[in-house]
């Protein structure tokens, strides 16, 4: 698709807060030098970002004998963005001000009997509410509202296309939340959302070539190619869980069988546990997080069955991030979500271990494999960035 001068518009606005938030306090000149722009370019946009109030002037700076420069910042006061991570076992909703600073967070549990949309959408509505409450922040301080969702996802329809997990099909989730929500509105994939987190206050920042894997009840890769999110023709790059590790493996809830999710999702790791030792405490089976959590506790211990149902999972794991470093030759592998931080190192390290043995030399070289280091909930995070980007994609256009 060709891009427009507008898109080329938005895309430097965005660069230009991108900057301004990473650098804290920062002049034009210095943006300017960052992104690559030229000084007018980032002035004129700087000067839009402050007339909406998502900036603020904060003084100046001594040019070693020139006039002196200007300096801004992200203004905290600037409203409220809101990130929420749709999980198939928990909702998660967070608060940011414009600099992507936490101001509340709120969790619910959803329970395995809550699959049906309309009870996923009584979650979100009930945890939002329960978060503007928590920060005593008004509706109309709400600058737009990213809500991430399993599965695959039309981000410009606000469809849930495909969630195998709920075996929801064309689901006009957006529609649904705005029925009873009268705020901008922005739906994606935790995929992309942990992505864009990673590229922007992780591990991903300065490199241009990231593989961000998401663990938690599914399984996906969220890919940025060229320091750029990668969306894919129809924003379903990533559906990396449902390529075939196994053949005629474990049945998958996408209909397929031997699918990577079936073997390293919450529910392929239960599974790995089960096959090793059917009676085991440590196995809870309506409940993925007690299971993980118990696993992640017997490792700690030394437990034998523990040890080995986590080096089994990461043996899974690591012939899957083997084949993905063979393929896209990243600069970083990030292992993200909650699956990954129960577990921990110890299973980063396994994974590196049967990586090594699997993927090929030069690749392997310069690949780093690690485990999410961003404090709190990347999802929730890359999610309130997608609505911070449809924001500044709204700013009119001089």
């Amino acid at each position: 698709m060709r891009r427009t001068s507008r898109d080329i518009r938005v895309t430097n606005r965005f660069e230009v807060m991108r900057h301004i938030i990473a650098g804290a306090t920062v002049s034009r000149q210095q943006v300017a030098g960052d992104t690559g722009l030229s000084v007018a370019t980032v002035a004129n946009l700087v000067g839009e970002l402050l007339e909406l109030g998502l900036l603020v002037e904060v003084g100046y700076q001594d040019s070693g004998g020139g006039r002196p420069r200007g300096l801004v910042a992200v203004n905290p006061a600037g409203g409220v963005l809101v990130g929420i991570d749709v999980a198939e076992t928990y909702v998660h909703v967070e608060l940011f001000d414009p600099a992507l600073t936490v101001l509340a967070s709120v969790e619910e549990t959803l329970h395995p009997e809550e699959a049906r949309p309309e009870q996923v959408v009584g979650h979100i509505l009930s945890s939002l509410r329960h978060a503007l409450d928590q920060a005593g922040v008004p509706h109309e301080r709400v600058l737009g509202v990213g809500v991430s969702v399993p599965g695959q996802v039309d981000r410009e329809g606000g469809v849930s296309v495909f969630a195998p997990n709920w075996d929801w099909h064309d689901v006009p989730l957006r529609g649904m939340l705005a029925a009873s929500l009268d705020l901008p509105l922005y739906l994606d994939n935790p995929l992309r959302a942990c992505a864009v987190a990673e590229l922007w206050f992780g591990a991903g920042r300065g490199r241009d070539d990231v593989v961000v894997v998401n663990l938690g009840t599914g399984v996906g890769a969220g890919f940025v190619f060229g320091g750029a999110l990668h969306r894919g023709a129809t924003n379903s790059a990533g559906e990396w869980g449902h390529t075939t590790l196994v053949l005629d493996g474990r049945p998958c809830h996408c209909g397929s069988r031997g699918c990577v999710e079936a073997y390293v999702g919450a529910p392929g790791i239960m599974e790995n546990l089960r096959d090793l030792a059917p009676g085991s405490a440590m196995l809870h089976p309506n409940d993925q997080t007690a299971t993980i959590r118990a696993l992640a506790d017997g490792v700690a211990a030394g437990d034998p069955v523990a040890v080995k149902a986590v080096a089994e999972s990461a043996r899974y794991l690591g012939v899957a991030v083997a084949d993905l470093i063979n393929l896209v030759n990243p600069e970083v592998v990030v292992l993200s979500s909650w699956v990954a931080s129960l577990l921990g190192e110890p299973l980063v390290a396994e994974v590196r271990a049967v990586a090594a043995e699997r993927a090929l030399t030069r690749p392997l070289a310069a690949a780093e494999i690690t485990l999410c280091g961003i404090a709190g909930n990347p999802v929730s995070l890359g999610a309130a960035t997608f609505a911070l980007e449809q924001c500044l994609a709204g700013i009119g256009l001089r």
